[in-house]
Order: structure tokens, then C-alpha cells, then sequence
């Protein structure tokens, strides 16, 4: 059984590869020249992406309008059969209709392909038959090359949605570069999880005003130990009378003042001087590998010379950044 499983699971995987390859092949030819036709036409609409499709292609549209709207292009899916009982008014005269059918005769998207024609509603097809009614259609049609489905029957729908969600992809980077989009934009769109956290900033999870441990430069160490194990980072920050970031001392630094016993003594005298530093809008997934390439667990947060806060591992790893 398991030698039947993996010799299936290569062969799916190198068929649906190879039509990833063939599409990549086809962007030198006319389906290049298409592609720039289409994102120039989503750029310049001034409206939204109506995705539409039916059965598996329906699902695949979905995605795609679900990658459009998260990258700064409004865009939303409309079922076709719901578009045929009222929801063809949500679509208006300055979007544009992408359509998908790997056949490009799928009856459902009929009324659809009809109101674009009526009321001039640009249309771009995703199909691989450039002779069909989706495709004859189509203001632009992106024609993919047919290739065998993954599956032995040669039936069920897997490299042409491979090859589908390909080229949704392919719209959805290029329109987002032409754009710009930053990751401080992505973060709009994606507040929530892992990768929200990823996308927030030093100023979101730094520890600031009377949670950041800091004493002046003339402090004596025992001043700089109470600060330490009150403030439970390990860590406290050495200031000028300015509020410059003069120099850190940290717990191992305390250690090995005390080797020989404990003797107090000025905070200059033992701490590191010129700590690593980050801007606050510095993204924490950049913070992260900084303090994994030093192999320290703290860095301080500067702006304009004034120290703001620090950001510790611990809040990374709390946020599930680390």
C-alpha cells in the first residue's frame, strides 16, 4: 500500500508541475502579451475584480478574489447562479469580470458573460479553449496551454486548478508591485495571527516608560540591580543626563562583576557602550533576526538619540513571532 501511495503522490505531483512549467513556458508567447493586457485593465478600472466560476473553477476564483483584496486590489467573488437571481447588480460599469472555466462553456457563467456585453463591462477570461463561448467572449482572454490532469482518469479537475491558481497568482503579484504594496500595507489587511504579529512593529511590543528599565549613567551597580530584578528583563539600559543611550548592562555582566564578591562600584565602570539599537518602526520579524545573528535577547529602541524602550525575545516569542 504505501509503495502504491507514493508512486501516486510523485506522479501527481510531477503532472501538475508540469503544467506549471508548460504555463511558464506560455508567458513568452501571446499569453504574456494578454497578461499585461489584463493587469493593465485591473489597474486602470477604478473599479473592483468581480471573480466568478463554477465548480472547482469556483473555488479556485474564490481564492483568487480572497489573494486580490488581502494585496490592495478590491476584488470579491460572485457565484454565478446568484448572479442570475439578482446579484449581477453588484457589479458595475467600472469593474471588471474575471472569469474562469477551464472548458470556457460552462452554462452558468452565461447571464454573467451577457451583462458585461450589455452594458460594456470589461471581461477577462481564464480558460484553456480560445475557440470557446467564455474564451470568443472575453475582452482579454488568458489562454493556459491543456494539460493531463493529475488524476488516472484523466477527469477529475487537478492540474487545470493548479495551473488556475497559478495565474490568479501571477495577477495578484503583478497588480500589488505595479501598486507598491509594502508590507506596512500588507499588515493592514492581515492583523491577526502569526503573521500579523510579524508585520507589527518595535514600537507595538516594546517595553517603554515605567516598564523600560533604565538608570543614569552615574548610577552605582546596586542601583542597577534593584532596577534589573524589578523590571524582570535581565537587562537595563545606561542613559546620559540627555537621555542618550550611553551603554546596557546585563545580568551576565552583574555576574561577572560580583565573581570575586560583591563591591559597589559606578555603572560606567562595568557596562557594554554602544549597545545595538533599532528604530521603532523597524518590523519585529527584522528584530528577531538581528538578535538571533548577535545571539542576544534585547535590543533598544532609539529615535533621534532618545532612548524609547527595549524589545526582548520574550515578547517575540509571546506573539508568537519567535
Amino acid at each position: 500500500m504505501a509503495e502504491a501511495v507514493m508512486a501516486s503522490a510523485r506522479r501527481t505531483v510531477l503532472v501538475e508541475a508540469e503544467g506549471v512549467r508548460a504555463l511558464h513556458a506560455a508567458l513568452d508567447g501571446e499569453l504574456g502579451e494578454r497578461l499585461v493586457e489584463a493587469v493593465g485593465c485591473m489597474q486602470s478600472s477604478g473599479g473592483r475584480v468581480i471573480v466568478t466560476g463554477m465548480g472547482k473553477s469556483g473555488h479556485v476564483a474564490r481564492k483568487i478574489a480572497s489573494t486580490l483584496a488581502s494585496t490592495g486590489t478590491p476584488a470579491h467573488f460572485v457565484h454565478p447562479a446568484e448572479a442570475s437571481h439578482g446579484d449581477l447588480g453588484m457589479i458595475h460599469g467600472s469593474d471588471v469580470v474575471l472569469a474562469l472555466s477551464w472548458s470556457g462553456e460552462a452554462p452558468e457563467l452565461a447571464d454573467i458573460v451577457a451583462y458585461t456585453r450589455r452594458f460594456g463591462v470589461k471581461l477577462v477570461a481564464i480558460t484553456s479553449r480560445a475557440a470557446s463561448a467564455l474564451g470568443s467572449a472575453a475582452d482579454v482572454p488568458l489562454v493556459l496551454p491543456a494539460m493531463p490532469e493529475a488524476c488516472p482518469n484523466g477527469l477529475a479537475p487537478t492540474t487545470s486548478t493548479t495551473m488556475q491558481m497559478a495565474m490568479g497568482d501571477v495577477l495578484a503579484v503583478a497588480l500589488l508591485s505595479l501598486r507598491g504594496f509594502t508590507a506596512s500595507d500588507f499588515r493592514q489587511f492581515h492583523p491577526g495571527g502569526k503573521l500579523g504579529a510579524q508585520l507589527r512593529r518595535a514600537r507595538d511590543l516594546m517595553h517603554a516608560g515605567e516598564d523600560l528599565p533604565v538608570v543614569p549613567a552615574d548610577a552605582m551597580l546596586s542601583h542597577a540591580i534593584v532596577e534589573m530584578t524589578g523590571k524582570r528583563l535581565g537587562v537595563t539600559a545606561v542613559v546620559d543626563g540627555e537621555g542618550r543611550l550611553a551603554g546596557v548592562i546585563t545580568d551576565g555582566d552583574v555576574r561577572s562583576a560580583m565573581e570575586g564578591g560583591f563591591v559597589d562600584r559606578p555603572v560606567s565602570s562595568i557596562m557594554t557602550r554602544n549597545p545595538r539599537r533599532i528604530g521603532p518602526d523597524m518590523l519585529v520579524q527584522e528584530a528577531l533576526a538581528m538578535m538571533h545573528k548577535a545571539r542576544i535577547t534585547s535590543l533598544f529602541v532609539v529615535e533621534d538619540t532618545q532612548l524609547l524602550g527595549v524589545l526582548h525575545i520574550h515578547d517575540l516569542l509571546r506573539e508568537g513571532v519567535a
